[in-house]
């Protein structure tokens, strides 16, 4: 909505230090008390073979309190700047895709997690602090617990923040086959919104 005043100064500079937050520091994040994955390996090849995600692809997933996948969805990030506040909207667009919010409870019980494919080394980088941003930002918005952020490289997959990680699977190795919960996975879901808000973001 506009009021038809121009911004002043301290309103730029606010909006100029809202916009330094919307990355999260390796620190900040060590700091917000992530709960553990109990069997991080176990996400990680469930993710990957249900999604197969390549080089920018994010896969957001929503798991219970045992840690079953309750629901996931993957998309490609259009944008070419790291901007936390772009990552949120586009996190936020799928989860609401695949699953209802938990706004009405006290205490959240689901956990999101998030998966994101790229180039490079598994060594924290500014694009992963925005990320870890939305991530954060999002799950508050649907009422859920913020859960872990684990990058996928062709190194193989990375917990940040927690110094646990494998080699496989990585960004190009071949599907593993599901672990023990011997049932057909949820169908995953890819594009939609969260693609349409960033490509609508790189148009501008």
């Amino acid at each position: 909505m506009t009021f038809g005043f121009a911004p002043s100064s301290a309103a730029s500079l606010s909006a100029s230090a809202a916009s330094a937050h919307r990355v999260l520091e390796p620190a900040e994040w060590a700091a917000a008390g992530i709960p553990l994955l109990r069997n991080p390996r176990e996400v990680v090849s469930g993710l990957h073979a249900r999604h197969r995600p390549g080089p920018a692809t994010a896969v957001v997933a929503v798991l219970d309190p045992d840690e079953r996948l309750r629901a996931s969805a993957s998309f490609t990030r259009r944008s070419a700047a790291a901007d936390g506040w772009l990552f949120r909207n586009a996190l936020l667009a799928q989860l609401r895709r695949v699953i209802p919010h938990d706004l009405r409870r006290r205490t959240p019980v689901r956990t999101a997690v998030l998966l994101y494919c790229r180039e490079g080394d598994a060594r924290w980088t500014e694009e992963d602090g925005a990320w870890m941003w939305g991530l954060r930002d999002a799950c508050t918005l649907h009422g859920l617990r913020c859960g872990a952020y684990i990058t996928l490289t062709r190194d193989g997959w990375q917990v940040l923040g927690e110094g646990r990680g494998g080699r496989r699977p990585s960004a190009g190795s071949a599907p593993e086959p599901f672990g023990s919960a011997g049932t057909q996975p949820p169908p995953s879901r890819t594009g939609g919104a969260a693609s349409e808000v960033l490509r609508r973001a790189v148009a501008r």
